[in-house]
């Protein structure tokens, strides 16, 4: 019998936890439901910003999933941002620490080819790794914007996103329309190079990225998402499935 791939999960970082107060490493429950309700097994990535621990991390692992979390530090995506913008976000409590270490997690997941699923915070990062930018604001940066801040709804369906016929995410969910909870003030700006938007909201939010197809052809499964699978799985089998596939290419990578 096969074994289930492992999956490093990159957590949040808490600035008290349970035990003495101490900075912590944070995870919900339910990237963990989810991880395992397919098939894998969730480990948790070091809190560390050790270029080779993290590249001995990725290389025993056969996929890796990003969080959510905290606001991504301004200066790795824009020089400037007018005051009232700069007020909105929140950083990490580690100094940078989980924006330089997910960074070099990044680095060792292209190197070495292993699978990626991307959430929220994970899915701002992943664009900025490329090169890209961010809304760092919605409210005061898009006109006209959806409330995309319903964390009274975190695990409900609160708008649709249209989904580009033919891509993974349409493959793997069915549709062509999709249902999506919505819990960020930050959004990806445009696709950076070699990533394509899949899914975009009403108010053109981007709320999905891949490859694009010619790179998709020589790289391993990669999909990132502004919205929150892990909270819709139970009720939602098209969320479910975006983990089904992430972990059966995590099992492949492990044949291979």
């Amino acid at each position: 019998m096969a074994k289930p791939p492992l999956i490093l999960v990159s957590p949040s970082i808490e600035k008290r936890g349970v035990e003495f107060h101490d900075l912590s490493a944070s995870l919900s429950v339910k990237y963990d439901f989810a991880v395992t309700q397919s098939g894998g097994i969730p480990v948790t990535a070091p809190a560390t910003t050790d270029r080779a621990l993290l590249a001995e991390a990725v290389c025993r692992a056969d996929g890796v999933l990003l969080t959510g979390g905290d606001d991504i530090n301004p200066d790795l995506y824009a020089k400037t941002l007018p005051r009232a913008v700069r007020k909105t976000v929140e950083q990490t409590p580690d100094g940078g620490g989980r924006d330089l270490r997910e960074l070099v997690l990044l680095d060792e997941i292209f190197r070495q080819r292993k699978p990626l699923l991307a959430i929220c915070r994970g899915h701002q990062l992943l664009n900025i790794a490329l090169g890209g930018q961010l809304i760092a604001d919605i409210r005061q940066q898009v006109p006209g914007a959806l409330n995309h801040q319903r964390l009274d709804l975190a695990g409900k369906i609160v708008h649709e996103v249209a989904l580009t016929a033919n891509s993974l995410l349409a493959r793997i969910t069915g549709k062509l329309k999709l249902g999506v909870n919505s819990s960020h003030h930050q959004a990806v700006l445009e696709p950076a190079e070699p990533l394509t938007a899949v899914a975009r909201a009403r108010d053109g939010i981007v709320e999905a990225m891949e490859w694009k197809p010619e790179v998709a052809r020589r790289m391993p499964f990669l999909l990132s998402v502004q919205f929150h699978p892990e909270r819709l799985t139970r009720e939602h089998a098209e969320h479910r499935a975006i983990f089904s596939e992430f972990v059966k290419a995590c099992k492949q990578k492990r044949k291979a």
